[in-house]
């Protein structure tokens, strides 16, 4: 899998369940409810206020390198 901006939070979690530490890193503690699961990671970063393309940056390190 390769994650990009577009990706929904719920399919990266589907994949690899290990990538939750990403988003717990970025303030999102709700994984679990359906808004956050169906949210693309360039909307979840504009809520939270965190840098988009690091985060498709670490997860995609993350994933590369398992």
């Amino acid at each position: 899998m390769v994650v990009t901006k577009e990706s929904i939070i719920g399919d990266i979690l589907d994949y690899d369940s290990g990538t939750a530490q990403f988003f717990m890193e970025i303030g999102m503690h709700c994984l679990g409810c359906p808004s956050a699961r169906g949210e693309s990671l360039e909307d979840a970063c504009a809520v939270h206020g965190t840098d988009v393309n690091g985060l498709v940056a670490k997860i995609n390190d993350y994933l590369a390198n398992k």
